[in-house]
């Protein structure tokens, strides 16, 4: 069977939106006169959207489902689905209806005029804390800065891609994904459309901080060595400072015949430089769990079930 577009959607606890996010989408991929499939992912959701996946996927016959073992992370989840579509290019969308599926049509436009990657830029975000809000914005500004790659900035997964572009992530093994990080560093010819990113309606987030935190540490971790640079010269910077005040010491003792006192400046002293060790090692701890996910070469996940 050829497909022209396959729509990639992770799933986490969205029985309350699927039926609406599937009918809008199934409505606009249907406007474009091209065949099509829609491959939800269940990332191991606790409510009941495997069922009203199951459900969908007996209503629509472009509906197919990968169904997970367990909850493996919404990148794992995009990445399943990535491995198995064969569309000739692929939408990466999420099913909380935060992004339009109808702007599904305007990224296919752009793809038709050439570019390998479209991918959603947003102008306002609807519903989300001041705090997601100014965490997000200087977050990608901040790796843009410390990275020799240029991820957009104030873009999320929402976009289309090539088939090119898709066997190029489905080739990168790393367990630790961070899919905008990839999909920048992979090149080709990208170009943006702005959308303004709509308030959740059902449920909520499956980002919580706990998620936000870690998300980042796969992108620095995933695309820098600035961290490692950093932690390098501290440890330069502060093994002169000890010289130097070794030196001090020693010239105050038997030259200068000076006795140094001061309990407190000793242990304010050992604290913080035991501080910027425990950075230092936390650092490449960071690193280290990469490599250690990455050598244990486990599969990313397990599919319980699938019709595909």
């Amino acid at each position: 069977m050829t497909v022209q577009l396959s729509v990639v959607a992770p799933v986490f606890n969205e029985e309350s939106s699927l039926r609406e996010f599937c009918s809008r989408a199934v409505a606009v991929l249907s406007s474009l006169s091209q065949s099509f499939e829609i491959i939800l992912v269940n990332d191991g959701s606790k409510d009941n959207s495997l069922t009203v996946i199951k459900d969908l996927a007996k209503e629509y016959p472009q509906i197919k489902y990968i169904s997970f073992s367990r909850n493996f992370g919404h990148q794992i989840a995009v990445t399943a689905g990535l491995h198995k579509s064969i569309g000739d290019c692929t939408v990466i969308i999420d099913t909380d209806l935060q992004d339009p599926p109808e702007l599904i049509a305007d990224l296919y436009k752009k793809y038709r005029e050439g570019f390998e990657v479209v991918y959603a830029r947003r102008i306002a975000r609807k519903g989300e804390t001041w705090f997601k809000r100014l965490t997000a914005k200087y977050f990608y500004r901040g790796l843009n800065s410390i990275t020799s790659i240029n991820i957009p900035l104030d873009t999320g997964d929402f976009r289309i891609i090539d088939r090119k572009v898709r066997e190029v992530l489905n080739n990168m093994p790393e367990s630790n994904k961070f899919i905008r990080g990839q999909v920048a560093w992979a090149g080709f010819r990208q170009v943006s459309v702005e959308f303004i990113r709509e308030e959740r309606k059902h449920g909520q987030t499956g980002y919580p901080l706990r998620k936000m935190i870690r998300f980042a540490m796969n992108g620095i971790t995933g695309f820098s060595d600035f961290p490692l640079r950093f932690a390098s010269i501290l440890g330069f910077i502060f093994s002169i400072v000890a010289f130097l005040i070794i030196i001090y010491a020693l010239v105050s003792k038997f030259v200068l015949h000076q006795v140094i006192t001061g309990w407190t400046s000793v242990i304010i002293s050992s604290m913080f430089i035991g501080g910027i060790q425990l950075i230092t090692l936390g650092i490449l701890g960071e690193y280290i769990s990469r490599i250690n996910s990455d050598v244990r070469n486990r599969p990313l996940y397990v599919v319980d079930e699938s019709n595909i």
